[in-house]
C-alpha cells in the first residue's frame, strides 16, 4: 500500500443535505481486493471528527487552553464496500457524554448515491495536555455537546468505564 496521508476535505459533487463531504477514495487507500482497505475507513472517520470538532468547541480555542481529545475506544461496522474514486461524505452524531467522556457516531456514505458504507462509534476523553491526564470538559463544551445533533443509542460502545 502506498500513500497514507489524508486529503483535505473537498466537495466531490452534489452531497445529500446534512452530510459533510470528505473527498474521494484515493488510489493508495485501495487494497489488493479492489476496495478501500479497513485502515482508511478510520482515516475517513478521523477526517469527519476533524470537521465536527470546531462546532463542538473542540478546535483551536480548546487546544489553546491546553486541552485535547484522546480516543479511548473505537468500533467500526462495515455495511457496503467502497472502491477507488467513489466520493465520500459523513454524518456525525453525539450519542452521550459525561464529565470526562464523549461518545460519537460517524456514518460514512457514498456522497453521490447516498448509501451507507460504514458506521463508527468513538469514545473520546478530555485530556489536560500539560499533565497528560484525563480532566473534566469545560462547561461551555458540555453545553455544545448537549446542543449537537443526537442519535439513537450506541450499537457497541458505552460511557461506562471498563475495568
Amino acid at each position: 500500500m502506498a500513500e497514507r496521508v489524508a486529503p483535505e476535505p473537498v466537495l466531490t459533487g452534489p452531497v445529500p443535505p446534512g452530510l459533510m463531504p470528505l473527498g474521494p477514495v484515493l488510489p493508495g487507500w485501495v487494497d489488493h481486493y479492489g476496495h478501500m482497505n479497513l485502515a482508511y475507513y478510520l482515516v475517513a472517520f478521523d477526517m469527519a471528527t476533524d470537521l465536527l470538532w470546531p462546532g463542538l468547541g473542540l478546535g483551536d480555542g480548546f487546544r489553546a487552553r491546553g486541552l485535547g481529545t484522546f480516543a479511548a475506544e473505537s468500533w467500526v461496522g462495515y455495511r457496503r464496500e467502497l472502491r477507488e474514486g467513489m466520493p465520500l461524505a459523513a454524518r456525525s452524531e453525539v450519542l452521550a457524554h459525561d464529565a470526562k467522556r464523549l461518545l460519537l457516531r460517524h456514518r460514512l456514505f457514498h456522497a453521490g448515491e447516498g448509501w451507507e458504507s460504514a458506521v463508527c462509534e468513538l469514545l473520546f476523553l478530555c485530556v489536560d495536555l500539560g499533565q497528560r491526564r484525563v480532566v473534566e470538559w469545560p462547561a461551555e463544551t458540555r453545553a455544545a455537546f448537549t446542543a449537537a445533533p443526537a442519535g439513537p443509542a450506541a450499537e457497541r460502545l458505552t460511557l461506562r468505564r471498563r475495568d
